[in-house]
């Protein structure tokens, strides 16, 4: 019987072990200023049928490191991760045009998170996409401006809203993906939301 009961805690303990490591432990966050793909898909309405990332939109997370680093070329705004693989394709899973946010080049804008689970955080950067880009293909580094036009360093973990302002780059116009990056200090990752512009 102490056999049966030591065997049963200690796969317990294996199985906690493994939830950790795979990201059971992680914090979780998205962006809703400008509302991401995944906050869309959460909501419904407008863009439904998105699968998984319809549950989970706090868990796009995927190596840190953008652009050295980061996400494959083409699967950047579902982190790599194959089960939002939605979030990838320039047309929501209706086939209709993902929705915008409206903005004007040169204007302040606040960018806020929301955060389901907060972590030791380095920095939030956003990126968005160079004039001319392919707007029919998955994001890739060669569609993005790769220096970020706003870079928040933090240091410690965010509230459950964090809100930044900055300024929105000028000389844009027209259909733009707006990437923001969240950095996690203390982990190998980092969290991932592709926002549609229109400016």
């Amino acid at each position: 019987m102490r056999k049966k009961i030591y065997a049963a805690m200690l796969g317990l303990t294996t199985v906690g072990a493994f939830a950790l490591s795979a990201g059971g432990a992680s914090s979780h966050g998205y962006t809703d200023l400008p509302v991401s793909r995944q906050k869309l898909c959460a909501t419904g309405g407008s863009v439904a049928n998105c699968g998984s990332i319809q549950w989970e939109p706090q868990s796009v997370e995927g190596p840190k490191g953008f652009p050295g680093g980061g996400p494959a070329d083409g699967r950047i705004c579902s982190a790599g991760l194959t089960q939002f693989g939605q979030l990838d394709a320039p047309k929501t899973p209706g086939g209709g045009a993902w929705p915008t946010t409206k903005l004007n080049g040169g204007q302040s804008y606040t960018f806020r998170w929301q955060f389901t689970a907060r972590h030791s955080t380095t920095d939030f950067r956003y990126y968005i996409t160079k004039n001319g880009w392919n707007e029919n293909a998955p994001l890739t580094r060669a569609s993005l401006d790769t220096t970020p036009f706003l870079t928040v360093p933090y240091s410690g973990q965010p509230p459950a809203t964090l809100s930044h302002s900055g300024t929105v780059p000028s000389g844009k116009s027209g259909h733009h993906v707006i990437l923001a990056v969240w950095t996690i200090a203390d982990t190998g990752n980092a969290f991932y939301a592709c926002s549609d512009v229109t400016f």
